[in-house]
């Protein structure tokens, strides 16, 4: 966060005042020595952030598959080296996802739809989805000073790990990566995030395999199609002590 003086106006008084914004970096990933790609995010977590981005755009399938991860905050590069099992055709595949921070994946969410359906057996009861979701809308202290970021948490028996970013899709990259780091069972727990729920963040839920994506937003109907085709648990509107179950009422009890 940074300070800045501004001009507060309040029932046509105007006043001098500190305000706290959220800061913006454009961190720059660079793969076995080739650009990939630049994010523009939170300047926090970003080891987390990159190992998180290259696991849910399909580059590596675990973390030890990078071997070197060096992050140069004077340049805001990212520099890594590892074993990749992307087809190099891929990366002329680029899709400018629909949240902000401009994000960028290199597969169609939609191509999942035939590619993966989840198994049945993770469930939970409704109720706790209203404390979960309490809990979560306020635990950015972030949030609360600036209005700035988003925020995602994976949500297990024993363990919460809780990101803020200004998009929501790296929000989800870092608490995916730190998840990955910590060799954590992806199919035991629950993700939530912050605001709207468009395909790619479903997209990247389901590429670890997570059965329960909630959010106290709403989803697009594109992440509804690929939620229902992969048998995922999709919850829109947690609010309160109401929720709109969109797919997968069966692992809600």
């Amino acid at each position: 966060m940074e300070n800045f003086t501004i001009k507060f106006i309040r029932q046509g008084v105007k006043e001098e005042k500190d305000d706290a914004v959220t800061e913006e970096v454009p961190l720059t990933i660079e793969l076995n020595g080739t650009e990939l790609a630049t994010l523009l995010c939170s300047p926090s977590n970003l080891k987390h952030l990159v190992v998180g981005f290259l696991y849910t755009s399909g580059f590596i399938e675990q973390a030890s598959s990078i071997t070197s991860l060096a992050i140069d905050q004077d340049r805001w590069k990212a520099y890594v080296d590892c074993v990749v099992a992307f087809p190099s055709e891929m990366l002329f595949k680029r899709i400018y996802t629909s949240g902000c921070g401009k994000g960028i994946i290199f597969h169609n969410p939609l191509d999942l739809m035939q590619r993966v359906r989840l198994a049945d057996g993770f469930t939970i009861a409704g109720d706790t989805f209203f404390g979960l979701m309490k809990t979560f809308i306020t635990s950015s202290e972030e949030f609360r000073l600036t209005g700035g970021v988003h925020s995602a948490a994976l949500i297990g028996a024993t363990e919460t790990i809780f990101k803020d970013d200004l998009g929501r899709h790296n929000a989800l990259d870092k608490a995916i990566g730190e998840g990955l780091q910590k060799n954590i069972d992806f199919g035991a727990q629950v993700a939530l995030t912050s605001g709207r729920v468009s395909s790619e963040v479903v997209a990247k839920v389901l590429r670890c395999q997570i059965p329960v994506l909630a959010s106290s937003g709403a989803p697009t109907n594109q992440a509804v199609k690929i939620a229902r085709e992969a048998n995922m648990t999709l919850l829109g509107f947690v609010r309160g002590q109401h929720m709109n179950v969109y797919s997968g009422e069966q692992r809600i009890v």
